[in-house]
């Protein structure tokens, strides 16, 4: 049988004692007729319902008749008194540090313990003496602050959907936009819409640890992603990220979006995203924005129409550069494809996971937030926007030392290099692309004038391969003065062929 407050007991014994019938008192104080005889029985027994007789005080009163109560109904002892009898039993085991939820277990198994565990949670925590946790309500200015927030919100046409709120804190109207995806670009893009919506801006968001706000969450360093510092530093506002798995610290959102869910999508179909977005802007305006808030006591949208439209900041004349970001792999080409193009990074990140920042006019290439490199957007699919440094030194040869880049810079050794090179390069039936690459280099090594003066003597001498250009400048005769080209003419290898008799070469042959 229910239990009455003592102020009820009181009540019903007076009426009782007044005359009024239990049918009366059952339908004036909306109680069950049963329980209303059960306490008129436990009265009349102690003699309470007698107009004569004194009333006894309240604490006497609940005392004798919920005693007698208590004898009646003969229910087993509660949970609560359960575990208040083997309070050493949950002792010991809080003292051997037996965790909750193992407890509960081995009462359970061992003990028969009848009740759930969270009364085993709560008997637990008044043994130890843990005080209750206590919140502060933080109220802001107008225009002071928004708490941002993603919900989900089911699913349409078989995709899942996502709730975007954001809420002015001061005035609790609120903006609501619905999404595919969590991505930067979508987190991004909500943010510019309900800036718009509100026609000014917060000088600070409240936000969660999401991965497109928040890349790595440390106790009083937060990382954000570059992308969204960008949009701050935009649109002028300052970014608050939460601390890990702390919802009350945005309490207003996380109310915002459960009223979101529990007053316009339960029930509601919708045929797409687009219809679901336009009939939330309405319910925004027309509902939820004209209803009476259960902690301000006033009206949303009237508030911020009155007080905080005027004090927010002002949106910005130009447009926000970012449109996208990407996680990509940097290839072992040196590049990381983004929207069919390709834009290389520096050859030490091979095999990194490196974010991609794609804008109107530029892509920025990040570690964490260590920028990489800055490229122009390509302008086409399959277009490679490349830099050569990005490539290790011996593998951008061929691409910095193309055969016309070649012949520029044997012109600038010299006229017999030029002479050369261009030799080389004529050939059309072997590619000797990479023995120009090697001579060109024995003057970075050894300078121009003694590279110029070996190409010259091996020229002279009708041979003007790398291997032999190297010999000459290995052995020292490119300071040996070649004889002068009016005196003597180059002399084809062939004229010294054959110079002796091949009889000489062999025993008594004639010398």
């Amino acid at each position: 049988m229910k239990r009455l407050h003592m102020n009820v007991l009181m009540d019903v014994v007076l009426r009782l004692r007044r005359g009024q019938s239990v049918r009366g008192i059952s339908r004036d104080l909306g109680l069950c007729r049963n329980t209303v005889k059960k306490y008129r029985d436990m009265a009349l027994t102690e003699g309470f319902l007698d107009p004569e007789a004194p009333l006894p005080g309240v604490e006497e009163l609940v005392e004798r008749v919920s005693g007698g109560l208590a004898g009646r109904a003969g229910r087993p002892p509660g949970a609560g008194a359960w575990l208040g009898e083997r309070r050493e039993l949950v002792e010991a085991f809080v003292k051997a540090g037996v965790e909750v939820q193992a407890m509960y277990e081995r009462l359970r198994s061992e003990h028969n313990f009848p009740g759930s565990y969270s009364t085993l949670r709560r008997f637990v925590a008044q043994l130890s003496g843990a005080e209750k946790e206590v919140f502060c309500r933080i109220e802001t200015k107008p225009g002071e602050e928004a708490q941002v927030d993603f919900g989900y919100a089911g699913t349409v046409l078989g995709r899942k959907v996502w709730v975007f709120v954001m809420t002015l804190s001061w005035s609790r109207h609120q903006y609501v936009e619905f999404v595919h995806d969590q991505k930067t670009e979508t987190w991004i893009a909500c943010h510019e819409n309900a800036f718009r919506f509100f026609g000014g801006v917060p000088s600070r968001l409240v936000i969660d640890n999401l991965k497109a706000a928040v890349i790595e969450h440390k106790v009083h360093d937060p990382v954000l992603g570059e992308p969204y510092r960008r949009l701050a530093r935009h649109y002028g506002f300052v970014i608050s990220a939460n601390r890990p798995r702390t919802p009350r610290h945005k309490g207003k959102v996380e109310s915002g979006v459960h009223y979101v869910k529990r007053s316009f999508l339960a029930g509601r179909p919708f045929a797409d995203l687009q219809a679901m977005n336009e009939a939330g802007l309405l319910w925004v305006r027309e509902q939820a924005g004209t209803r009476l808030h259960g902690t301000t006591k006033e009206r949303p949208l009237v508030r911020f129409e009155e007080t905080e439209r005027a004090v927010l900041g002002a949106l910005p004349t130009e447009e926000f550069e970012w449109v996208s970001a990407v996680q990509c792999r940097v290839g072992n080409d040196c590049h990381v494809t983004v929207d069919g193009a390709y834009y290389s990074v520096p050859y030490k990140h091979v095999g990194e996971q490196v974010d991609v920042y794609v804008g109107r006019r530029i892509v920025e290439i990040y570690t964490k937030t260590t920028l990489l490199v800055t490229h122009e957007k390509a302008e086409h699919r399959g277009k490679r926007v490349t830099r050569l440094e990005h490539y290790p030194e011996g593998k951008r040869a061929w691409l910095e030392n193309p055969p016309e880049r070649c012949r520029e810079r044997a012109e600038a050794v010299g006229k017999a290099c030029q002479e050369l090179v261009a030799a080389l390069l004529s050939d059309h039936v072997l590619d000797r692309l990479s023995g120009v690459h090697a001579l060109l280099r024995l003057g970075e090594k050894h300078g121009n004038e003694r590279l110029e003066a070996a190409c010259r003597r091996a020229l002279h001498f009708g041979d003007g391969s790398y291997r032999r250009v190297k010999s000459i400048i290995a052995a020292g005769l490119d300071a040996v003065p070649v004889e002068d080209a009016a005196a003597s003419q180059p002399v084809s290898p062939n004229e010294f062929r054959f110079a002796r008799h091949t009889a000489t070469f062999f025993d008594g042959g004639q010398r």
